[in-house]
């Protein structure tokens, strides 16, 4: 009779390549609960560099598309991740780089470390990126591409570098019915972008009177397919006065399009994507999250958030976002909210910029739902007590020039006035915030250099202006440089600052370079 023996096969028997490919289907938080389980099995982990690196993505929250290109070996990406973070911790770039300009930048935006600069003289858009033309001794040059516009009708922009997209946005001819044409074209080509339905869309159509139509502020984005443009303060064609949102699909012409109307009451200020199917809405006393999922042509309010109410006679005058890139979309990163207050009594605009987490904002949608049900005009605010003095964190600048610039989990901002109380320009040290919350638990335990950041947690942010606790979450690591820089303007990437510096002739020569500082 044939006898069958049962054999236990335990999981540290199988050879290592099959223990690395079992291992290789965890995400980063599971291979770290991994390591603790035994000795062996983090040795297993440890003898892999491709396990490593996806740990240490995790761990300093890293967005894919700004490291190395796939040909540069997994082992050499972890220590090039490594050695760029160990430069941010110390305020130490090791590449600088300076490029002159030959215009003057007005009415810029920056969009992944590259400017994009209107020239009406020239009738064009100058999109400007300084790269490195020789690695070995690194000198600089600017890549160059440009955009014809109609100056005479031109009213703004928004250009995407990953889409290779750039949409203009310009007043409609007179006689149309229409408020402006959108129009996508390429970045890097100048004619349509192949993948628009239209090459050209109407906003506002049949909404207004084109005679009548004025609308003293815009603000428009690009996040993924979606295209947003907010006009405040708009007439109508019944003669009504309203805030509009019209959200497009750009890629395609049977997919989503909606236009939201506002009553200038509600006091509605701006607008910014979170996610592929999320955005936020700001108005004077509270934020709103909408959806853009399952909706037919129509933007659905899913959640309302209270902001901290303020002491009379001050009210929100007006508030801004931070855009989140698009390649950022599948990473967790905070999003920095400004606010300027104003009141009769005062020619003074305190000004105020907080920051939130993205994932918490979206977290606080079910907490919304279980609270008060599914959400509309006239449900209430989850209140600010409930959510803001625990996930946020305040800082007060001392004018609204002072912008905070966030890549991931890190901020950068230039320390001060560019302007002396003596009416000169003044170089200003460079400040460093690290929020990433593995970083701050490693930090208060011991186990990274203290000699070069501090831990900030707690300080209370002392302010008359807020009738409620204001924002004192978000533990972070400030690092301040010792070098001092005279530029009126700086942006954040994965291992660059890019500043647009100044070099003052006399009091009427002032002239404008590109200065990258490399953390790598």
């Amino acid at each position: 009779m044939n006898q069958v023996h049962s054999v236990t096969l335990k999981f540290l028997d199988f050879p290592t390549e099959i223990l690395l490919d079992i291992l290789g289907h965890l995400d980063s938080y599971d291979l770290v609960r991994a390591r603790k389980i035994c000795s062996d099995i983090r040795q297993v982990i440890n003898s892999s560099s491709e396990l490593q690196y996806l740990i240490d993505v995790r761990y300093f929250n890293a967005i894919p598309t700004s490291l190395p290109g796939c040909d540069i070996a997994v082992a050499t990406r972890r220590e090039l991740l490594q050695k760029s973070e160990t430069a941010w911790q110390k305020a130490e770039y090791s590449q600088r780089h300076s490029i002159p300009m030959s215009y003057s930048p007005d009415n810029y935006r920056w969009s992944c470390g590259i400017l994009g600069i209107p020239v009406k003289s020239l009738q064009q858009i100058k999109f400007v990126q300084p790269a490195l033309s020789d690695k070995d001794t690194h000198t600089t040059n600017l890549r160059q591409c440009s955009c014809k516009i109609d100056s005479t009708a031109f009213e703004g922009y928004s250009f995407s570098p990953e889409q290779d997209l750039v949409a203009i946005l310009s007043r409609a001819p007179p006689g149309e019915r229409h408020a402006y044409d959108v129009t996508f074209r390429s970045l890097s080509e100048d004619k349509v972008h192949p993948e628009a339905a239209s090459p050209v869309v109407k906003a506002l159509d049949n909404q207004i009177d084109s005679e009548l139509f004025y609308s003293p502020y815009t603000q428009t984005m690009i996040f993924g397919d979606y295209y947003g443009l907010f006009c405040k303060y708009a007439l109508k064609a019944d003669g009504d006065l309203v805030d509009f949102l019209q959200i497009w699909n750009w890629k395609s012409k049977d997919a989503f399009q909606c236009l939201e109307i506002f009553d200038v009451d509600c006091g509605t200020m701006n607008f910014s994507f979170l996610t592929n199917d999320r955005l936020l809405v700001a108005s004077a006393r509270e934020l709103m999250l909408f959806s853009l999922a399952d909706s037919a042509n129509a933007i659905r309010l899913v959640a309302k958030f209270s902001l901290p109410a303020l002491r009379d006679p001050f009210v929100c005058h007006f508030i801004t976002f931070n855009p989140i890139p698009f390649h950022a979309s599948t990473h967790n990163q905070l999003i920095a909210i400004n606010m300027c207050m104003s009141a009769p009594t005062t020619t003074k605009s305190p000004y105020f910029t907080f920051y939130i987490e993205r994932n918490t904002v979206l977290e606080l949608e079910s907490a919304y739902t279980s609270r008060y049900g599914e959400a509309s005009q006239d449900s209430p605010n989850l209140p600010w007590s409930a959510w803001g003095s625990k996930y946020t964190r305040f800082f007060e600048n001392p004018c609204s020039s002072r912008i905070h610039h966030i890549f991931g989990f890190r901020s950068a901002e230039l320390i001060g006035d560019l302007v002396s109380p003596g009416g000169e320009l003044q170089p200003r040290s460079l400040r460093i915030r690290d929020f990433n919350p593995h970083r701050v638990a490693d930090f208060k335990a011991g186990n990274t250099t203290k000699s070069h950041q501090r831990l900030v947690e707690g300080e209370t942010l002392s302010s008359a202006l807020f009738l409620e606790p204001i924002g004192l979450g978000l533990p972070y690591l400030e690092t301040t440089s010792q070098e001092k820089f005279l530029a009126s303007d700086i942006t954040i990437e994965a291992n660059r600052i890019t500043l647009l510096s100044l070099e003052v002739g006399d009091l009427h020569n002032v002239s404008h370079s590109i200065e990258m500082l490399d953390f790598e």
